[in-house]
């Protein structure tokens, strides 16, 4: 789920359920069907005038229940089950998508850091 959730963040509503569609991962049937329930309750109840004209401004997922169960075999032995639930949060915002951020590249993050560490300053000294 976080990886669908990370791969539609910022696209428009219309291109992430293009890319939901003929993803062959299980969690991209769930994302689908809240994306168009949320795209339907943003044109009934938030007064949207065009449901196509939206983007994802929020798209995280969370984790949900953690449940260990027992799974019997035989001779006395058993295995530990465990039920994995997540939860799925979305932010749909009207207007068309803002432009992609250039990727940063390892020096700008070099040089970002050590203007940061210039920057300090040491309490408590002269």
């Amino acid at each position: 789920m976080w990886y669908l959730a990370k791969l539609i963040k910022g696209m428009s509503i219309d291109q992430a359920l293009a890319q939901l569609e003929f993803s062959d991962k299980k969690g991209a049937k769930v994302i689908k069907e809240v994306l168009l329930e949320a795209q339907e309750m943003a044109v009934r109840n938030h007064n949207v005038e065009f449901k196509s004209n939206l983007h994802i401004a929020e798209s995280l997922t969370g984790r949900g229940r953690y449940v260990k169960r027992i799974r019997y075999h035989g001779k006395g032995m058993f295995g530990i089950m465990k039920i994995v639930r997540c939860h799925y949060f979305v932010k749909l915002v009207e207007g068309p998508p803002p432009p992609p951020e250039p990727p940063r590249t390892g020096f700008d993050q070099a040089k970002e850091y050590v203007q940061q560490l210039r920057n300090r300053t040491i309490v408590n000294t002269l």
